[in-house]
C-alpha cells in the first residue's frame, strides 16, 4: 500500500470515528431527565445508543503501551497512577514506581501494595521537599539516579506498568530535561509497557507527547483553606 493510499486511509478512519462519536453524544446517555414520555421511546433510543457504542468499540480495536500524564495543581496524581498499580497487579502484571522528589515518608500505599504482591518494585528515591533538603547538588543526584532506575524498567518488557512519580516536578527544577525523557521513549523497544509521569507543571513538550492527560483542579485544600496538616490515609 502506498503513503499515499495509508493517509486516505487514515483520514477515512478519523472522519468514521468522528461519526460515530456525534452519533453518540446526539443520543445521550439517557436516565432519569431524559426527554421521553414513555418508556418504549426511552427504551428505542438507548437501543440505537448500544449500537452505536458497539461499532464505537469495534473501530476501536487497536492496543498498545501508552504514555499517561497526571498533572494539575489539585490533589490525587500519585493516587490516580496508584490505582492504575493496583489494576494491573490484580491482572496479574508487574509494576515498578519510581519516586522522584518523595521518599521521606513511609506511605501507606507502599506498604499495601508490597502485602498484596510480590509483582511490585518500589524505589523512593527523593529526600523531600527543596526546602527540606536544601541541597540542589544532592536532589540532582538522586534525580539521575531515579532516572538511570526509570530506564532500566522501561526497557523491561517483563514489567506492564512503570511509574514515575513526581517527574514533572524534577523537570520544573530545572533536575532533569524533559527531551531527554521524551528522546528515550522515542527509541525504547518495549512498545507495551503503559508509563505514567505524574506532578504538577507538566511541561508541554510532555504533554504533546503523552497519549492520554488529566489535569487536576484544585477547588479546596484543607492544608490551605482550614490550616489542616497532611494526614495518615489522605495524604500519604
Amino acid at each position: 500500500m502506498t503513503k499515499k493510499n495509508l493517509g486516505n486511509d487514515k483520514k477515512s478512519f478519523v472522519k468514521d470515528l468522528a461519526s460515530l462519536d456525534e452519533k453518540a453524544g446526539n443520543l445521550g446517555i439517557g436516565g432519569k431527565y431524559s426527554p421521553e414520555d414513555n418508556e418504549k421511546l426511552y427504551q428505542e433510543r438507548m437501543q440505537a445508543r448500544k449500537r452505536v457504542q458497539q461499532e464505537r468499540l469495534k473501530i476501536r480495536k487497536s492496543e498498545k503501551g501508552l504514555i499517561i500524564v497526571f498533572t494539575g495543581n489539585g490533589k490525587g496524581k500519585t493516587t490516580a497512577a496508584l490505582g492504575m498499580a493496583l489494576r494491573t497487579l490484580g491482572h496479574g502484571y508487574k509494576v515498578a514506581i519510581i519516586q522522584f522528589i518523595k521518599g521521606a515518608w513511609k506511605t501507606g500505599e507502599e506498604k499495601a501494595l508490597k502485602s498484596l504482591s510480590r509483582n511490585i518494585s518500589w524505589h523512593s528515591l527523593g529526600e523531600g521537599f527543596t526546602w527540606e533538603t536544601q541541597n540542589r547538588i544532592r536532589d540532582e543526584e538522586l534525580v539521575k539516579e531515579a532516572w538511570e532506575i526509570s530506564k532500566k524498567y522501561i526497557k523491561d518488557d517483563s514489567y506492564r506498568l512503570i511509574i514515575l512519580d513526581e517527574i514533572n516536578i524534577a523537570i520544573k527544577l530545572g533536575y532533569i530535561d524533559a527531551n531527554t525523557i521524551i528522546d528515550f521513549f522515542k527509541i525504547t523497544d518495549n512498545k507495551d509497557s503503559h508509563i505514567v509521569l505524574t506532578g504538577r507543571s507538566a511541561p508541554k513538550s510532555i504533554i504533546e507527547t503523552a497519549d492520554l492527560v488529566t489535569t487536576m483542579e484544585l477547588i479546596k485544600h484543607p492544608f490551605k483553606d482550614q490550616g489542616i496538616k497532611a494526614q495518615k490515609c489522605v495524604e500519604f
